[in-house]
């Protein structure tokens, strides 16, 4: 398969500047410098025409239409409709990366847009199949139990304030002996939800291995294929733009937050009408809670 061929099939042209970026090595040398002047100045390619693309590259007309199929597009005008909607997600994570004469509203900038480019390559390169499978366990269980440590363990907990969608009693761990005795008396009903980016913390691989021992089902959310992976019925991979810049935002815990919103609710819509009117009446009550006295109060 070329790599034209590769990149159609894998839809690696949706963030048009990280398919440059992940293509550089696979171009040829004059196609590279393309890609130089996209990296270097992409709303400037972007407000440019073909002639005016090819003098910014200093290459010809062809070689500017040749890059574009390169990377996944039809052509010249593809490749701008693509690299406008990149831009409006956000600039890659090349680009946002932080330094001590930063101002604040460059600090604020580029979080931001690091976050949301981030977001949008997980979103990409998300295994809708894994999602599935894992959907069809949750939506079976009796009861499910999350384990993670530090950011992980924040997600394990934002994923049990979600048992109202889940339909089901829910439990967070972050303490590895609480973890090992949780899931040694899992049953074969129940479903286990270990979080780890790196998929490399030995105690969570062990509690997935003993959850699978006790008969559980066991789900990983992680951010690469992994030894944590590798122990588990199903691993949703959540891949993110990795940044060593000791500045950058904790981005892993943020796209396994959306996932688990994503699986919380996805349960939740199968369920059927009875339990989404309890959700709605739980909702209700909330409500009440948080407005019914300040209402009372202003009542004569």
């Amino acid at each position: 398969m070329s790599l034209e061929e590769h990149n159609r099939a894998h839809g690696a042209a949706r963030n048009v500047v990280e398919a440059t970026r992940a293509a550089y090595n696979d171009l040829r040398k004059s196609e590279r410098k393309v890609a130089d002047a996209v990296l270097a100045e992409p709303r400037r390619v972007l407000s440019a025409t073909l002639a005016q693309a090819a003098d910014f590259a200093g290459v010809s007309q062809p070689t500017v239409i040749r890059f574009c199929v390169a990377i996944g597009c039809s052509g010249f005008q593809e490749f701008k409709l693509r690299l406008a909607h990149s831009l409006a997600l956000g600039m890659p994570a090349t680009h946002s990366v932080l330094s001590g004469a930063d101002s604040l509203d460059a600090v604020i900038e580029k979080i931001f847009d690091y976050t949301i480019a981030s977001l949008d390559w997980a979103r990409d390169h998300l295994d809708h199949n894994a999602i599935e499978r894992a959907v069809e366990l949750l939506q079976g269980a009796t009861a499910i139990e999350f384990f993670g440590f530090v950011a992980s363990g924040i997600v394990a907990s934002d994923a049990q304030q979600k048992f109202p969608l889940f339909g089901v009693p829910c439990g967070a761990h972050r303490d590895s002996h609480q973890q090992i005795m949780v899931a040694s008396m899992m049953r074969p009903t129940d479903v286990a939800v270990v979080i780890s980016n790196t998929g490399r913390t030995k105690s969570l691989i062990e509690v997935a291995r003993t959850a699978r021992a006790s008969g559980a089902k066991v789900i990983a959310v992680t951010g690469s294929v992994s030894p944590l992976a590798a122990e588990c019925d199903v691993a949703l991979i959540v891949e993110t733009l990795d940044n060593t810049n000791i500045y950058t935002p904790t981005i892993s815990r943020i796209a396994a937050l959306v996932v688990m919103d994503v699986l919380s609710t996805a349960v939740a819509l199968r369920r059927g009408g009875a339990h989404e009117e309890r959700f709605r009446m739980m909702k209700q009550q909330l409500n009440e809670l948080r407005f019914g006295n300040e209402i009372d109060a202003r009542t004569p």
